[in-house]
């Protein structure tokens, strides 16, 4: 075993809380981004606008919208939390918006416990640059691990990327890339735990999606440090995005901690 395969099972240690039973397996919900094209990220129908697009959208220019600079965060210390991520076999998703990652199958084993409640794995999709920032300095990739409660309520793990090293998972959903509009199953299981870092410190705040139709219904789990992924693996996310990220959005006061335990 290696020292990375090590690290990255402590971390999901720290991360847990003991003798958590995997609980009911939830209906899917199609509660996620809007796949439409009547949104984009540039030009007349751009972010700017998102919120005049469709009534549905309304909530685009709400006041509790992500993504934020993370940098006014706090210490304090949040709600356990507690992630469930064996390898499954998935589908990558090209819909002209991002690079989606999809589980084949909803078994009830891919979950996360975040202040002993329950959200189910639903996808991974990933934005280049990345959304959230630090001081107004953003990451080159960021991915984004969302998972739905039973009531419908969100909460993503935000996880930044910084060159380096190859990343395996990253590896694996680039050779099953699909052209726009397409989707191609992985050729093999996909791990998200390649894509922690050693810590599990974290930056936390209520937020919302961060495409239409923005609702305000997501727990923020912003993981502090980047991962590693190769030059070329990014240089990939960015030619076929050049720009798949939302513009900050103000904090309007709200609470952003930071959890360092």
């Amino acid at each position: 075993m290696t020292g990375q395969m090590i690290a990255r099972r402590a971390l999901l240690r720290q991360m847990s809380l003991a003798g958590v039973g995997a609980g009911l397996v939830l209906a899917s919900r199609p509660v996620l981004a809007s796949e439409s094209g009547q949104w984009s990220y540039q030009g007349a129908a751009g972010p700017r606008n998102w919120s005049h697009l469709s009534p549905e959208f309304a909530a685009c220019a709400g006041q509790r919208q992500s993504p934020i600079d993370l940098a006014p965060a706090g210490p304090a210390q949040e709600g356990q939390l507690s992630l469930h991520w064996p390898g499954f076999a998935a589908d990558i998703v090209h819909n002209g918006h991002t690079v989606q990652v999809t589980p084949r199958s909803a078994d009830g084993s891919h979950y996360l416990l975040l202040g002993g409640a329950r959200f189910d794995f639903r996808q991974a999709h990933f934005h280049h640059p990345s959304e959230h920032a630090l001081a107004d300095r953003r990451w080159p990739l960021e991915m984004h691990a969302v998972h739905q409660a039973a009531d419908g309520r969100l909460a993503v793990v935000g996880i930044m990327f910084r060159p380096g090293r190859v990343n395996d998972t990253l590896a694996t959903i680039l050779a099953a890339l699909p052209p726009s509009g397409a989707t191609r199953p992985a050729g093999r299981a996909i791990d998200l735990t390649h894509c922690l870092p050693l810590s599990a410190a974290s930056y936390r705040y209520e937020g919302s999606l961060t495409t239409p139709p923005c609702s305000e219904i997501v727990s923020w789990i912003v993981l502090r440090d980047p991962v590693e992924a190769g030059i070329g693996q990014i240089g990939i996310f960015a030619r076929e995005f050049p720009m798949n990220a939302r513009p900050l959005q103000p904090d309007t006061g709200r609470r952003i901690g930071v959890d360092l335990f």
